[in-house]
């Protein structure tokens, strides 16, 4: 059905290393996999198998679990987007119970968990919900630099800032010219 890749950590990994959980259900307990170091695995590569067929409508959905705390989602494949590479925003152990994992004698050792479940793509956020961060991020930084070109340029009165008609056409000006010049300055804007 799938199989995973941790980048640089793994070979591909196929179902039968999670366990199922149910017919839509499986669970990979990370410990099996890297022990306690499970935040050190940034990112997995989903990718559906040759010859399995999701219905259009479904996606694989991908989730993050730390020790005590809830599954967080982090991205989904579908046939039309058979594989992904998802970045895992591991939530702080214990983050769902508001205090930090308790531990008996006699209970299971907690452990981390990627959960991969079959869903309605309707009913998921984004198949990519790094992607949509890292986009988000970038927006704000060139945000921040038209702010920051037209600071220098205003005048305040009372509370409005007044800026001169042309701003706009100067700071892309400037930025592409900028772009232009130096290669490195684009990746200063990229997450």
């Amino acid at each position: 059905m799938f199989g995973v890749v941790f980048p640089n950590r793994s070979f591909p990994i196929d179902i039968s290393t999670f366990a199922q959980i149910d017919t839509f259900h499986w669970i990979l307990d990370m410990n099996h996999f890297v022990g306690e170091a499970y935040d050190q695995v940034t990112e997995v590569c989903i990718f559906l198998l040759n010859g399995f067929t999701l219905p259009p409508e479904k996606a694989l959905a991908v989730y993050v679990q730390s020790p005590g705390s809830p599954f967080v989602f982090c991205g989904a494949v579908t046939l039309a987007r058979p594989s992904a590479v998802l970045t895992l925003p591991w939530p702080e152990p214990g983050a769902g119970s508001g205090q930090p994992p308790q531990l008996t004698a006699d209970a299971q050792p907690l452990s981390a968990k990627i959960g991969v479940s079959v869903e309605d793509l309707a009913t998921l956020p984004s198949l990519d919900v790094a992607g949509e961060k890292r986009i988000e991020r970038l927006a704000m930084k060139v945000g921040e630099n038209l702010f920051n070109f037209m600071q220098s340029f205003c005048g305040v009165d009372g509370s409005k800032l007044i800026v001169p008609m042309d701003i706009l056409d100067r700071w892309f000006i400037k930025f592409q010219e900028r772009a232009k010049r130096d290669p490195e300055y684009l990746k200063g804007f990229a997450l």
